[in-house]
């Protein structure tokens, strides 16, 4: 199956179904490591050479209003252990930043 704004996803059986990319988008990430929620996916990561996949792009968490926001996770291809219905499910230790130093304003 090739097709514009399709990826090829490996099933447990050995076969390979489709997915669209609008469909990825409407379904949340789940981290199996802790259950924790890490939003929706925003975008995928190809390499044009060979056409793969090679990681989600899912926006962190945002902070107050339009200026804060959480670190954005990039979660490598490789972490994605199934794709279900409505979540996709990952193995994916993150790591985050160190806080930034605040500004003293006086």
């Amino acid at each position: 199956m090739t097709s514009f704004g399709s990826v090829r996803i490996h099933s447990l059986g050995g076969d390979f179904v489709g997915c669209r990319i609008a469909d990825l988008r409407c379904k949340e990430v789940v981290n199996i490591k802790d259950g924790a929620r890490l939003g929706f996916v925003s975008d995928l990561e190809v390499d044009t050479v060979t056409g793969k996949v090679v990681a989600l792009h899912v926006p962190g968490k945002a902070g107050l209003g339009i200026f804060g926001g959480g670190d954005n996770y990039v979660i490598p291809w490789e972490a994605v252990c199934r794709i279900g219905d409505d979540i996709v499910l990952v193995d994916f230790e993150f790591v985050p930043r160190p806080p930034r130093p605040r500004k003293s304003w006086i």
